[in-house]
């Protein structure tokens, strides 16, 4: 039996509860980015660019029908003082003349002409395109992306006037801790499935049962199934508010917060917030990026001498991806609405504008089905298809107009909650752990990881779970610890 099945299969329909800091609800559950442009636009500055069974578990599952619309995702509402704070299972059913409009439109996609190059400096090339999409609209079963979400237990909930869905998935596990997880661009909460079971159930994935979490996996507003606002705020600052929110309504007083990408920008949000409860973050993409050397990276300059191997090493990296590998990001941050006509409308032009970035940014040689799976990949894309949000998910580089791989502008000094920092050696860039420490006072744990890349999770789920118990196993109750040793 395969992962999914697998949970599935170990899904009970009790528990709702009754532990210190648990929920006693009778409904249970499962930036622009961190890549920042560092550009200066003329008259403006400087703005951001967002970048990227085992055995049982305790849960409710979802016993009701929410039929997803897919012409567009759930609405966003003006929040009221009377707003709306239950929260309801959720299940997905794509009307199936969506599915055929989409082979239709795959099956009629007129294709650009042959690149002039050997080698990906003009973008995805046209034969891996054209494989791609076309398994996509003769080989590919959206159905069985659907039916793997719709095994696990998913909730909707209206907080601050937008409907925001989620999986929620409690471990058996009496001490288990509660984290919420943030994914990002052009990713999904479909990043974070294959480590629902090792994070919930380490003990069959061969890890200890202190080290177990419940697991919580909204979609941020504008992505996958959450609502699209209809009003101007939405940033990371917002959305970890919210976040804080859907935590507490779920009934735990305290958690933690993991996120890569969007998520790292948004964690960090909610670390600077400091709301009571929240014990600590790790992130994937931390913003540690020294004032005194921004300006550089954004003009392109050489790096000046006194780094050190790791330091230059970034610093190129850096300088090198804004000069070369931005442009995607700069449509969004100033321009969503005019990329989401494109987006919205040819499945071709949407598979290409993230497929690119999931085989640039994964640790893959150029090839990501190697690591994440085909299939995996396009229920990825599809899911931005169906839901309508290529537009709105674009917005959210435009609300989050902010130098996110810059310390000073992401403020991490005001950070006092314990940090966690997990490097991947294909992320955007690495970074070091002398700026890490520089930028964020409160960080504990550092650790450089053997591969992966831009999406952890996605990539490398065993190793991925395994930082989140080594990151986090400090911040648990004194009595569930065992001793360990700090990985700095």
């Amino acid at each position: 039996m395969n992962e999914f099945g697998r949970l599935a299969h170990s899904f009970k329909s009790a528990t709702t509860g009754g532990r210190d800091g648990r929920s006693h609800s009778n409904s249970t559950s499962l930036a622009p980015k961190r890549r920042s442009f560092l550009a200066a636009l003329a008259g403006v500055g400087v703005f951001g660019l967002a970048f990227l069974a085992g055995p049982s578990f305790a849960q409710t599952v979802p016993t009701a029908d929410i039929r997803a619309s897919v012409d567009s995702a759930l609405s966003a509402r003006p929040p009221t003082s009377s707003e709306d704070k239950s929260i309801r299972p959720f299940h997905i059913s794509v009307p199936e003349e969506q599915l055929v409009d989409l082979r239709k439109r795959i099956a009629t996609t007129r294709w650009p002409d042959k690149e002039t190059v050997n080698d990906e400096s003009q973008g995805i090339r046209l034969a891996e395109m054209q494989a791609l999409v076309h398994y996509w609209g003769a080989g590919y079963d959206w159905r069985k992306g659907e039916a793997k979400l719709n095994a696990l237990p998913e909730f909707v909930t209206t907080i601050d006037g937008v409907d925001i869905q989620f999986i929620h998935v409690r471990s058996r596990e009496p001490n288990a801790l509660p984290v919420i997880l943030t994914h990002g661009w052009p990713g999904s909460p479909l990043e974070y499935l294959k480590v629902i079971g090792p994070l919930t159930d380490p003990v069959a994935y061969g890890g200890r049962a202190q080290d177990a979490f419940d697991v919580v996996i909204p979609a941020i507003p504008g992505y996958g199934f959450s609502g699209k606002p209809t009003d101007l705020g939405w940033n990371p600052d917002r959305v970890a508010r919210t976040w804080d929110v859907l935590m507490k309504r779920l009934g735990y007083t305290r958690y933690v917060a993991q996120g890569g990408d969007h998520g790292s920008v948004i964690s960090d949000a909610l670390a600077r917030q400091a709301p009571p409860g929240l014990l600590g973050i790790h992130i994937t993409m931390p913003a540690t990026i020294p004032a005194n050397l921004v300006e550089g990276i954004n003009n392109g300059d050489p790096a000046p001498t006194g780094l050190t191997a790791p330091e230059l090493k970034a610093y190129n990296t850096l300088s090198n991806f804004f000069g070369r590998n931005a442009a995607y990001g700069a449509m969004m941050v100033t321009r969503p609405q005019t990329i989401g006509y494109a987006l919205v409308d040819s499945p071709s032009g949407l598979a290409a504008f993230t497929y690119e970035k999931i085989a640039e940014w994964s640790d893959s040689d150029g090839h990501p089905e190697r690591v994440i799976g085909r299939d995996d990949i396009l229920d990825d894309i599809t899911l931005y298809w169906l839901t309508n949000t290529g537009a709105s998910s674009s917005r959210f580089y435009w609300e989050n107009n902010n130098n996110n791989f810059s310390a000073a502008a992401q403020k991490t000094n005001q950070i006092k909650v314990p940090v966690a920092i997990t490097i991947f050696p294909h992320e955007i860039y690495r970074a070091p752990e002398s700026w890490s420490r520089q930028a964020y006072p409160s960080m504990y744990y550092f650790h450089e990881a053997a591969k992966g890349g831009h999406f952890a999770a996605w990539e490398q789920p065993e190793i991925f779970s395994e930082e989140m118990r080594a990151a986090f196993r400090s911040l648990r109750p004194v009595e569930q610890r065992e001793p360990t040793i700090s990985k700095k």
